[in-house]
């Protein structure tokens, strides 16, 4: 792994980190009317906290696609990760909190899991093709898992539902990277005509609109905690598994260095579990309700 890719990873995560905290912020006031709809991207359009979120992660996901356009998705997508450190850092601003046991404990297990898999797995790009009929077959499993997950989360809005459209999202993200790697490598072929020819770079847009709905549909309904781990563990799963499906990204699979991969997947969920409970992370809609009746009794 290159300097310049490791820079430009931490930085999007940075970005993205910041841009989600500002973006929960704002949507937690929406309107419960405009779940999983377009109009509710239209009236967050008109909060400035928002625009500010959005900018940020915009900028994120610039750096990322630089970030994938010298990498291997493999190797970006657990660094992206740590956009939940960046996130708990502005977090833990706000609210004025310490980090204390958890925090520090969670650190480390997301910051060791992300180094572990990558020393154990040493991912590199392949150069064996991949046929079409894979290529849409992990496009469709993805695809689809994201569509069961949205169709559960809209029946428990409310209890689960955040976390459920976050994991959906969190899907749709890391195919999302996957497909920018595969767009970029379209325009270093053939330029722009080759890019703009090709379906990728307009299943990117479309599938970046999606998951921003999905987001903040999440983020609306559920407190930050009860969203952001689901979403920061599934995207960099999501992407490993699409670039070792369709793109030809290979691992080390001898045993030792598999029980290295697993351990460091295992921590990165764990850390992000562990961060996200963390009680400086903010409360959205129900934290809310919760202490207005807390209050009252």
């Amino acid at each position: 792994m290159s300097l310049t890719v490791l820079v430009l990873a931490l930085s999007a995560a940075c970005c993205i980190g910041f841009g989600f905290v500002l973006q929960q912020d704002a949507a937690r006031r929406a309107p419960l009317g405009d779940f999983l709809s377009l109009r509710l991207l239209l009236d967050l359009v008109r909060v400035p906290r928002w625009l500010a979120g959005i900018g940020c992660m915009v900028a994120g996901m610039v750096l990322g696609a630089l970030a994938l356009s010298y990498g291997e998705v493999s190797v970006v997508e657990p660094l992206l990760a740590t956009n939940l450190l960046f996130a708990m850092a502005l977090s833990r601003r706000l609210t004025g909190r310490r980090l204390g046991r958890r925090g520090w404990a969670g650190l480390w297990l997301l910051a060791g899991g992300v180094a572990a898999f990558l020393l154990a797995g040493q991912p590199h790009g392949g150069r064996a093709g991949v046929g079409p009929l894979r290529h849409w077959l992990v496009v469709g499993v993805v695809v689809g898992l994201a569509l069961l997950l949205t169709a559960h989360a809209k029946r428990y809005r409310m209890s689960s539902g955040p976390a459920l459209l976050a994991l959906a999202a969190g899907l749709l993200y890391g195919l999302q990277d996957a497909l920018t790697r595969a767009s970029g490598q379209r325009f270093t072929e053939g330029g722009w005509d080759a890019l703009l020819g090709s379906w990728q770079p307009y299943a990117v847009l479309a599938l970046g609109l999606v998951g921003l709905v999905l987001v903040q549909s999440a983020f609306e309904t559920g407190t930050l905690r009860g969203s952001l781990p689901a979403l920061t563990a599934a995207q960099p799963l999501s992407g490993v598994a699409c670039g070792i499906g369709f793109l030809g990204d290979q691992l080390r699979t001898t045993p030792g260095a598999l029980a290295g991969e697993a351990a460091g997947l295992v921590a990165i969920v764990a850390g992000i579990v562990l961060l996200s409970r963390h009680p400086a992370m903010p409360g959205g809609v129900k934290a809310a309700a919760e202490k207005v009746l807390a209050t009252s009794r």
